[in-house]
């Protein structure tokens, strides 16, 4: 019981494997996924306070650390599935902060609950925070699904995760957004030349839906 509950319960999150069911030539838990969001989302906040924009870096790092926590006890959902419409997202959502709010009531100490329950929110919103988390994440996606491209991965599985990624990640109206597209995506179509795929055409479709 406690805290150490918790802390046990982080080594779930390596067990946890991203794109269940599918041919990879590389595995992904959880836990690594999280740990790039981090890493994505400060550079992004950085870009953002370049141009002026207020960062709340406590939200920031609660958020991107802990955004996936909740899959401890519903497992990865591909994203297509996930969001295939506003009803099953609302339904899986309700179900993980369910079982969030559970664990924080059987297992955190009294004066700890309301941090917890901060913490392990869903932090996806329209605050700027929010909406780098949302960056990060789907730059992970872009990320993954490249590296499965480049290597000649045959799942259409990741074709569509590379370009529902890149649709979202446009989508949003950052400054990071903007240096992502403009000054990073380049490069990675640059070395997706020697892929399989033509990832230059993926790309471009993608960027005008």
């Amino acid at each position: 019981m406690g805290i150490h509950t918790y802390f046990r319960s982080l080594n779930d999150l390596e067990r946890i494997i991203r794109t269940p069911g599918k041919f990879k030539f590389e595995e992904h838990c959880v836990s690594a996924h999280s740990w790039k969001v981090v890493q994505y989302a400060k550079t992004l906040a950085d870009i953002e306070e370049q141009h002026g924009v207020s960062i709340d870096w406590k939200k920031l790092y609660e958020i991107t650390s802990s955004h996936d926590y909740g899959e401890i006890f519903i497992g990865d959902i591909k994203t297509p599935v996930k969001h295939y419409s506003l009803e099953l997202r609302s339904m899986l959502l309700h179900v993980e902060e369910a079982m969030v709010e559970h664990f924080i009531n059987e297992n955190i100490p009294e004066e700890f609950k309301d941090i917890f329950r901060r913490q392990l929110r869903e932090g996806k919103d329209d605050t700027v925070e929010g909406l780098i988390l949302e960056v990060a994440d789907k730059m992970d996606q872009v990320y993954e699904a490249f590296a499965e491209l480049q290597r000649g991965n045959t799942e259409k599985e990741f074709i569509v995760m590379y370009r529902y990624a890149l649709v979202k990640i446009k989508n949003i109206d950052l400054h990071c957004v903007r240096y992502f597209l403009n000054n990073i995506l380049p490069d990675i179509i640059e070395e997706g030349i020697r892929s399989p795929f033509d990832i230059r055409k993926i790309t471009e479709e993608a960027l005008s839906q």
